[in-house]
C-alpha cells in the first residue's frame, strides 16, 4: 500500500493550459460574478423599496439624506 501512495505522488497532476484558455475562463467567471452581484443589488433596492429590509447608514444616507441634516444643532 506504501508502494502505491509513492507511485501517486510521483505521476503529475496538472493540467496545463493555454494562456486563451485561461482568458476565456476569467472572463466567463467575472461575468458570472457581475451578473451575481448585479442581481443582489437589484433585489436588495426591491426590498428596500418594500420595506422587507432595513436600510443600512450608506443606504440611508442616499435615499434619505435629510435624516443627517445637522444646520439645526
Amino acid at each position: 500500500m506504501g508502494e502505491q501512495r509513492k507511485q501517486e505522488n510521483e505521476q503529475p497532476t496538472n493540467n496545463p493550459i493555454t494562456e486563451s484558455q485561461f482568458l476565456a475562463w476569467k472572463r466567463q467567471k467575472d461575468a458570472d460574478t457581475s451578473a451575481k452581484k448585479a442581481e443582489a443589488a437589484r433585489k436588495r433596492a426591491e426590498d428596500i423599496a418594500a420595506g422587507t429590509v432595513q436600510m443600512n447608514g450608506r443606504e440611508l444616507f442616499l435615499h434619505e439624506p435629510w435624516v443627517f441634516d445637522n444646520s439645526q444643532y
